[in-house]
């Protein structure tokens, strides 16, 4: 496995790669991989020959009190989890190899980030996009994989894709969950060990809701309320619960038959933001 923090230099390895035919799958990360971004890797070597991977704490992503600082950085244990793997190239570049000390242009999205994570976080999915579409600029893989655990960000990916004409493939991994149902994330290790017992309710209270849904309840705001005020009742403080829809990603009361809808919530529990979500066709 090669490790590169130069631009020039991780476009020519692709580049020797791609003189050999081969299809480049790429799987951007932040670091502090855990069994969710190894499925990730496991899932882009079924779509592609030559894995690359990106590890790069994506300052733009952060508001100014959140956790860019504190968040967790383990480069040498990702490399050896990369390596095994089978990953080909990692691209873990400094801050300063990726953006210029000022920026005269940046990208805005409309509409899609307005409720859901983007409801909460302004700035987030501007910041996700200026990175992806670099990423992709620098590795221009054949397919790309993302979690479907930041569902929002993979619709405005895909979005992004569509409109800035991307010839890139995009996968969606489903979210990897422990043993209790907790999807996982590198943040949980903000978790103390109490806050651990209590984390999977997020999870319980979707799954019962997707559960009702699927047994005919098309109007679920007195569900969703009451698991709200469950999930308070145990420590959580919500920031969205409600169901989606798919396209739009707004808010959406009556569900109708053949409609495609994501059931998502996000709370805090302590100092941690946990996010959840559920895929729903009816």
């Amino acid at each position: 496995m090669d490790v590169y923090k130069s631009i020039d230099e991780v476009r020519g390895a692709i580049k020797k790669f791609k003189s050999d035919g081969k299809r480049i799958g790429f799987v951007p990360t932040m670091g502090a991989l855990h069994e969710g971004h190894l499925s990730l890797i496991r899932l882009a070597k079924k779509h592609a020959d030559v894995i690359v991977a990106s590890i790069f704490v994506n300052p733009e992503q952060f508001g100014p009190n959140e956790d860019f600082d504190s968040y967790p950085r383990e480069l040498e244990a990702d490399l050896n989890k990369c390596e095994d793997e089978g990953v080909a190239i990692v691209f873990a570049p400094n801050r300063d190899d990726v953006y210029d000390k000022k920026k005269y242009i940046r990208i805005e999205v409309d509409e899609l980030n307005r409720h859901m994570c983007g409801g909460s976080r302004p700035g987030f999915f501007e910041g996700i996009l200026l990175i992806v579409n670099k990423l992709f600029n620098i590795i221009s893989p054949d397919v790309a994989v993302f979690g479907q655990k930041d569902i929002q960000q993979f619709q405005i990916v895909s979005q992004m894709v569509r409109e800035f004409n991307h010839d890139i493939e995009l996968v969606m991994a489903p979210i990897e969950r422990a043993n209790d149902g907790l999807a996982l994330s590198s943040r949980n290790k903000y978790l103390s060990d109490e806050e651990r017992e209590i984390a999977p309710g997020l999870y319980r209270a979707l799954t019962y809701v997707e559960r009702q849904i699927k047994s005919g309840v098309e109007t679920p705001s007195l569900l969703l309320k009451h698991q709200k005020s469950e999930l308070e009742a145990k420590g959580f403080k919500i920031d969205y619960l409600n169901v989606f829809d798919k396209k739009t990603l707004r808010p959406v009361n009556a569900l109708k038959e053949g409609g495609e809808y994501i059931l998502a919530g996000a709370a805090w529990l302590g100092k941690t933001r946990l996010i959840d979500n559920f895929l729903i066709e009816l």
